[in-house]
């Protein structure tokens, strides 16, 4: 996953079912599309820090601590279980990425506070052009 940790592929499960779409038979009887879970809760590979973080990040997309990431977009298997990995990872990247720096409260400059004012004016002045039976 990243420099410092590597999920082993015995914690991944794979299912296999078909894919929906068109395509005739080979959509019918090839079982290509593929979900790949992975235990977030109960993984060894992840770092305790880590794992809180990514649990807090994912929880709308967890069922019971297990993250779902399903592929269907490739007519072949092998290229939807290449593509369902990739996405595990950089979703799994997102989830245990550091936060952001805290951003610094600043105010607006003087040229800044007059751009605006002056942009109000405009647009009021606008909306007094277009009037019927106005001033």
């Amino acid at each position: 996953m990243t420099d410092r940790w590597v999920v082993a592929p015995a914690e991944l499960r794979e299912r296999f079912s078909r894919s929906s779409g068109p395509g005739g038979q080979g959509v019918n009887t090839a079982d290509s599309r593929v979900e790949l879970s992975f235990d977030l809760v109960g993984s060894p590979s992840i770092p305790e820090p880590l794992r809180t973080r990514a649990l807090d990040r994912l929880a709308g997309r967890l069922v019971d601590g297990v993250l779902t990431i399903a592929a269907s977009e490739h007519r072949a298997q092998l290229a939807n279980r290449e593509a369902a990995r990739e996405r595990l990872v950089s979703v799994l990247r997102a989830a245990v990425a550091p936060p952001p720096p805290p951003r610094r409260p600043t105010r607006p400059s003087r040229a800044a506070k007059e751009r605006r004012l002056a942009e109000k004016k405009r647009r009021g002045q606008r909306k007094r052009d277009r009037r019927v039976d106005g001033e």
